[in-house]
């Protein structure tokens, strides 16, 4: 039963997962944030870029 209870003491105490699990979370927030500006700013970028490439193409050569 001490085995046992040993066992279980030192599977709660391990560490080594979570540096993992903490990388995975600052990737999802990373996702999140991201999502967020281009939602947000989405239309306005759209925009921004199809007004540069117009520029670019009627640039006298």
């Amino acid at each position: 039963m001490l085995k046992l209870l040993a066992k279980i003491q030192a599977f709660a105490m391990d560490q080594r997962g979570a540096t993992a699990i903490e990388y995975g979370l600052i990737a999802a927030g990373i996702a999140v944030g991201i999502s967020v500006v281009v939602f947000t700013f989405g239309d306005d970028l759209a925009d921004l870029f199809t007004d540069m490439s117009t520029s670019v193409s009627e640039r006298p050569a």
